[in-house]
């Protein structure tokens, strides 16, 4: 806790209370140091000295932290009124909260790790698709006259298709003698059947050429998708979606995290909003602890005894 220790040895009752402030000081350099490490993990995933850049930064962060608020537990004024006493702390209270925010951010990503996977997977999933559709579109416009020859010829083939089989029905019925509008009502295969029959023949056969010249169109159309890559572009895989969100760096997951509370339908998951908002409020009351404790004690003789 930062206390003269020869002074301090004077007032044995008041060691427990200077133990604790020094306890929670300790612990909260302690948050800071494992915040700060695995934040910067994530900064450095991939790299073999990850661990080692990680380690390093979290003990001087860690460090940092414990040197500040031993400072301003120190600096805060006993010999002054509460106000003024709170005035001093002020400053110290807001950083607190910055840093509060900053130390709960990495242990939330750790500690949501699951539901942050699962948000990744699905938006990855989203972003390959999107990545498809667009080189798809981009592929479509550039070669917009040969679609748009494809698909007159692929209408023209359909309604050809479509007239065969009335035209075959309409034949079935002048051969079994059924009554229509169009048909004799004689049963048999007369002249008229004859000519009909000739007729279809000859329909079927350019059917035959239409469905020729569509196949032979898209067998080009894909012959330049696999030249210029298109076919090589494919939605990810399980093990692939695992390996991607594996080394996801800590912009992705800490937008992952932002989002976590939204559900697909655009509604907000209560549950999960408060659970972040709850953790941060934590670390935010753990961090201001020191200060508070030592505004919220009174004058003691350790203190009146460093006043004078």
């Amino acid at each position: 806790a930062g206390v003269h220790t020869e002074t301090l040895q004077k007032y044995p009752e008041e060691h427990s209370k200077y133990f604790s402030i020094g306890a929670t000081i300790f612990f909260t350099g302690l948050f800071a140091a494992l915040a700060a490490g695995y934040a910067l993990f994530f900064v450095f995933s991939g790299s073999p000295f990850a661990y080692i850049y990680a380690l390093l930064f979290g003990i001087i962060w860690g460090l940092a932290i414990f040197n500040m608020d031993r400072y301003i537990v120190l600096s805060i004024d006993k010999s002054r009124g509460g106000f003024k006493q709170f005035l001093q702390a002020l400053p110290r209270i807001i950083l607190a909260v910055i840093i509060g925010i900053v130390i709960s951010r990495p242990l939330e990503l750790k500690i949501f790790d699951k539901e942050i996977n699962d948000h990744l997977r699905v938006e990855y999933l989203k972003k390959q698709q999107a990545t498809i559709d667009t080189l798809n579109s981009t592929f479509q416009h550039k070669y917009q006259v040969e679609y748009t020859q494809l698909q007159a010829t692929k209408t023209q083939a359909d309604s050809l298709e479509s007239t065969l089989k009335n035209d075959r029905q309409k034949l079935n019925h002048e051969i079994f003698g059924t009554k229509t509008n169009e048909t004799s009502g004689v049963m048999g295969y007369g002249p008229f059947a004859k000519r009909k029959e000739e007729s279809l023949a000859k329909q079927e056969v350019y059917l035959d050429t239409l469905r020729a010249r569509i196949q032979q169109k898209e067998v080009q159309l894909l012959a330049r998708k696999k030249k210029e890559g298109l076919m090589d572009v494919k939605i990810l895989s399980e093990a692939s979606l695992d390996s991607v969100i594996s080394i996801a760096g800590f912009a992705d997951r800490n937008a992952a995290l932002s989002n976590l509370h939204k559900n697909p339908d655009g509604t907000t998951n209560e549950s999960t909003a408060n659970a972040i908002l709850f953790i941060a409020c934590l670390f935010i009351l753990f961090e201001c602890l020191p200060v508070f404790v030592k505004l919220m004690s009174g004058k003691d003789p350790y203190d009146i005894a460093i006043i004078n």
